[in-house]
């Protein structure tokens, strides 16, 4: 080995740590390993069409096909236009926080919209039993203790969609700033 391909090999090696982080920890972005490695491949690339994709990881055309529709759904890769080209090229999203935020402001949403709905649902159905001349004072009382339960834990959910618009809004960064000053 040259001296001059000492700090082309030490590049790689410095890029292979990062790629090798990012795809262990991406299973938190609900990612299977092969889409995390794409991910990470695609980190240090501008863009990437989907055959260099399938050469650069040995992907199978399905597996790929099936990560990049994930990591766009995720939004943390886009399909990108190069003029001239009839191939899809995709680059990947290299500023972290627009990907956290787009990723868990998704999740989040989710989250307190469905749970919010169904307590809706269920409180509907505690306040039938309640209300029902059937229903002994056992019952009534179990019915109003979930229904008090389930009241308690709206708190919860209400909170998620204001942190959920406190970060689409940029307001979160008031409070935690990207760059704290010491």
């Amino acid at each position: 080995m040259s001296d001059t391909e000492k700090p082309s090999i030490k590049i790689e090696e410095a890029k292979d740590k990062v790629i090798g982080a990012i795809a262990e920890t991406m299973d938190l972005y609900g990612v299977t390993p092969a889409a995390a490695n794409l991910y990470a491949t695609m980190y240090f690339k501008d863009q990437m069409t989907l055959d260099e994709m399938r050469t650069e990881l040995g992907m199978s055309k399905p597996s790929m096909s099936t990560s990049v529709r994930r990591l766009q759904d995720i939004e943390m890769v886009k399909k990108t236009f190069t003029r001239g080209s009839r191939k899809h090229t995709y680059a990947a999203e290299k500023n972290f926080f627009r990907s956290f935020m787009a990723f868990y402001c998704q999740m989040w949403e989710r989250e307190a919209k469905m749970n919010l709905e169904a307590i809706e649902e269920a409180q509907e159905d505690f306040i039938e039993v309640i209300k029902d001349s059937s229903s002994t004072p056992d019952i009534v009382a179990n019915a109003k203790k979930y229904y008090d339960q389930l009241e308690e834990s709206k708190t919860y959910y209400h909170w998620l969609n204001d942190l959920v618009e406190s970060i689409r809004s940029g307001k979160i960064f008031e409070f935690l700033p990207k760059d704290p000053q010491d």
